[in-house]
């Protein structure tokens, strides 16, 4: 961790603008010991508020209420998203907390200010069409392509999180009765059923793949790598990328677009939403909701694809 930088004017606020900055700066730093990061963007931040009162002739410590919703309002029809737009207000936000608290000022002017409603963002999925493709992409005659396979049939059959998925024990795995069991965040656990493929890989795998991966060595982990190590969350994902190159497919990837797939194909075909809560292992309802918003979006640009008036 490093401290603050020195003041400086050539970012173009006034001079004791920037005084007042790197004050604020240096207090919360100490305070707080946040990272340089974090630093940085307060500084840019309330430099740019800075730049933007005196240009009308005001600054930081004379700015009101309007001056603090003029420049939000600028960044807004600039572009900026509200996210951007949120975090600018929050680093104003604790500067004038700062400033009250020092006796700099006797208000504080964000007060009565609110951030700009941010829009959840759609989880991306994948076609079901897709998920086919990755799932058939590896080569189930070598070792490391049938453990694979076998992982991204239960991926799809379960909805697990990819850090539950390699974390499974063997002893966790309940082919007998179809289920798996589960420990997710919070250490809670869930039983999920595991489906007819995904049971059948697994078998498959425990019986020869995982037999030839560890050799004479022995692992509690149901999922291994050549050298007998636990499969860990980064390899996994890096072999998925791999084999959605394979599969054609190029649209956005992340750790959870298995999972997100799972669970918008349950509520596709009418799964109950508070049935695709539990297998997920969401704590609220209201998390698992997403899903009803990203099975109606596939439905409009269905719509507007295929009516011939839509």
């Amino acid at each position: 961790m490093t401290a603050p930088a020195p003041a400086s004017d050539t970012a173009g606020e006034g001079g004791g603008d920037a005084t007042r900055i790197e004050a604020f700066l240096d207090a919360i730093w100490m305070e707080r010991g946040l990272s340089d990061a974090t630093l940085a963007a307060y500084r840019s931040d309330l430099a740019a508020f800075s730049r933007w009162l005196n240009a009308n002739g005001r600054g930081l410590i004379t700015a009101e209420a309007p001056d603090v919703l003029g420049l939000l309002g600028e960044r807004m029809r600039g572009g900026a998203r509200p996210r951007s737009v949120a975090r600018l207000l929050s680093s104003l936000r604790r500067f004038y907390r700062h400033a009250v608290c020092e006796g700099l000022r006797g208000d504080d002017p964000t007060a009565d200010v609110s951030p700009p409603k941010r829009g959840r963002a759609l989880p991306a999925v994948l076609t079901e069409g897709e998920v086919e493709a990755l799932i058939a992409a590896p080569d189930t005659e070598t070792a490391i392509g049938e453990r694979d396979r076998t992982m991204l049939e239960v991926l799809y059959a379960t909805g697990l999180r990819v850090s539950e998925l390699v974390g499974l024990p063997v002893a966790a795995l309940g082919l007998t009765e179809g289920v798996v069991r589960v420990t997710g965040k919070g250490g809670r656990e869930r039983l999920v059923p595991l489906g007819d493929a995904a049971r059948d890989w697994l078998a498959r795998y425990l019986r020869g793949a995982r037999t030839a991966l560890l050799g004479e060595r022995g692992s509690r982990h149901a999922f291994v790598t050549a050298r007998g190590a636990a499969m860990t969350r980064q390899a996994f994902w890096y072999r998925v990328r791999h084999y959605a190159v394979e599969a054609g497919i190029h649209g956005p990837l992340s750790p959870h677009t298995l999972r997100h797939s799972f669970a918008t194909h349950l509520v596709n075909h009418g799964a109950d939403l508070r049935v695709v809560q539990m297998l997920l292992g969401h704590s609220d309802l209201s998390t698992t909701q997403i899903y009803t918003h990203v099975a109606r979006q596939r439905l409009q640009d269905l719509h507007a694809v295929h009516h011939p008036r839509a």
